[in-house]
């Protein structure tokens, strides 16, 4: 699986880094600066798939509910303004690098059973374009078309009028090498598609402090589920970016014409920290290799994730990141949007500025935003790219008075 291996970890580094805010050294032999990323199998899964949120710094577990709630807090649905509502969202991938082909596509939509329950669905689609396979050897052994997709199914009920609940139910599927045999240093192996069933589960509570003024707070733990293999034999199964997300908003409605709102949101990833390995000395409290630290249970990994890391405390902090952002509406129509990421350079060190707007009519709604790195050293694959979502919500017909 040598070569399997090399093109899944070349296509997870193109697709994401790892996480949040460096602090001092505690362990011997190791820097505060050391970087020990957490890598985890289909990374697209944290990707924000619309233009609403990623406008905002990618702040969202307790943003006004919409269409693309099932990626930030399911939860959101039951408070979500509508009857019926669809949505989809178009975000190029790598277009800094004048990539053409590489793609993410999400479509996603709602429908409201009663007052107080919602279902929704949602599907993520990511071509990553035509891959040229080559040997040890160098010679051609054709092309192929990685792509991977999600599909999942969302019920979210309000358990009184402030507090909700979601949960949603997620198949996912990976297929990195369309099947293609791949060397492993001493001959040919097959490969397959990773394929695996994963859960959600949010929670989502907005206050009224008074006629203009709303307090929301969401949590919400996303793509809990077992690892991935692309092979009958891959002993190193990848773990699913298992995540904690919460956050806070701020609403405020200025008048008749004018709203603001402000978001704040934490995230950390429920995957175990790997060992760090300096020479001829590994780093951790709880794997002594590599082979260990994949042998870990996915419940036991998410536990483990908040004290393993091999920095200790200090390395756990690292592991958060941070969004914050800000949205401003005109009469329920003109809406401007800006925010910040931040995570640590040793996890990845994707630290960026977002902007947006946003343009409602009628039952239509069109949002676009854009990212610009505030570090050189570390790429994003959507560094300088617009994202477009565009958004059909559909109100109840109010009843028809009898004479």
């Amino acid at each position: 699986m040598k070569k399997t291996r090399i093109i899944i970890a070349c296509l997870f580094a193109i697709s994401l880094a790892g996480n949040a805010l460096a602090q001092n050294d505690m362990t011997p032999g190791l820097t505060g600066q050391t970087k020990n990323y957490i890598s985890t199998g289909m990374p697209i899964l944290l990707v924000s798939p619309d233009a609403i949120a990623s406008g905002m710094g990618d702040a969202g577990a307790a943003s006004t509910p919409d269409i693309y709630s099932a990626h930030w807090n399911n939860a959101k649905f039951a408070f979500i303004d509508g009857d019926i509502g669809l949505g989809t969202t178009y975000t190029p991938w790598l277009r800094n690098l004048n990539v053409a082909d590489m793609n993410l596509l999400y479509l996603g939509g709602f429908k409201r059973i009663n007052s107080r329950s919602t279902v929704a669905a949602s599907l993520t689609y990511f071509s990553l374009g035509e891959i040229q396979m080559t040997d040890a050897d160098g010679q051609s052994r054709g092309t192929m078309n990685p792509n991977e997709f999600a599909a999942d199914v969302t019920y979210a009920m309000k358990l009184n009028d402030e507090l909700s609940l979601g949960a949603t139910g997620r198949f996912i599927n990976s297929d990195l090498t369309n099947g293609q045999q791949v060397s492993d240093g001493s001959g040919y192996v097959s490969t397959k598609p990773a394929r695996s069933i994963a859960a959600d589960l949010g929670l989502y509570w907005q206050h009224p402090i008074d006629n203009s003024q709303v307090l929301a707070i969401g949590a919400f733990i996303s793509n809990m589920g077992a690892k991935l293999s692309y092979s009958d034999d891959d002993t190193k199964k990848e773990f699913l970016p298992s995540n904690l997300r919460i956050g806070a908003r701020y609403t405020n409605h200025i008048d008749e014409s004018n709203s603001i709102s402000l978001l704040f949101d934490v995230n950390k990833l429920l995957v175990p920290t790997p060992p760090i390995t300096e020479g001829d000395s590994t780093y951790s409290k709880y794997y002594r290799n590599m082979t260990e630290y994949y042998s870990t249970g996915v419940m036991k990994g998410a536990i483990q994730s908040f004290y393993d890391a091999p920095r200790g405390l200090s390395e756990e902090f690292q592991e958060v990141q941070i969004s914050a952002g800000g949205e401003y509406w005109y009469k329920q129509t003109l809406a401007a949007r800006a925010g910040y990421f931040y995570e640590s350079n040793t996890k990845g060190g994707r630290q960026y500025l977002t902007f947006g707007f946003g343009l409602k009519y009628s039952i239509m709604q069109f949002d676009f935003a854009y990212l610009v790195p505030t570090t050189s050293f570390s790429s994003n694959p959507l560094s300088n790219t617009i994202r477009i979502s565009l958004t059909l919500n559909f109100k109840a017909k109010k009843p028809t008075p009898t004479i």
